[in-house]
């Protein structure tokens, strides 16, 4: 099974900007893998899915200038940079009390308001791989597991 750089290329763009979930693009592969009989395709939807997160990262990698995994990045190394989030010494004075501005200075952090996230939540956590362990946004999960602890 193999999907070009252009399928997954396409997948994440059509994911992104027109909401296309993997289901319905893997559907549409299948039409035009063969359009008179796409129930004999072979069904690749959890490769698709798998190969999907991995170029994901990849391209991520990329972006970010690491180039193989000899050159490892560190903790978060992938996470953009916010102008607009509070940093001191680079966009705040680190010369201000904080304390007296921390409504102006806090961050905040929101979870889905409309509580649609459950189907985020992995049926076997046991099998889920840690493609971006601690970084991008997120602490790498050995370190917050021993912060649960």
């Amino acid at each position: 099974t193999a999907f070009t750089f252009a399928v997954l290329d396409d997948f994440l763009r059509e994911n992104l900007e027109c909401r296309t979930s993997g289901m319905n693009y893997y559907s549409k592969l299948r039409r035009v893998t063969s359009n008179v009989f796409p129930h004999l395709v072979p069904n690749r939807y959890r490769e698709l899915l798998r190969l999907a997160r991995q170029w994901r990262v990849l391209k991520l990698l990329k972006w970010n200038g690491f180039q193989d995994e000899t050159e490892r990045s560190s903790p978060g190394d992938l996470a953009l940079f916010c102008a607009a989030c509070p940093q001191p010494s680079i966009n705040v004075d680190p010369d201000v009390d904080l304390d007296e501005l921390v409504w102006k200075y806090t961050r905040t952090v929101v979870m889905d308001g409309n509580f649609k996230a459950e189907h985020m939540h992995e049926k076997r956590p046991d099998d889920q791989v840690w493609l971006m362990d601690g970084r991008g946004f997120m602490v790498a999960h050995p370190p917050y597991q021993e912060y649960l602890q």
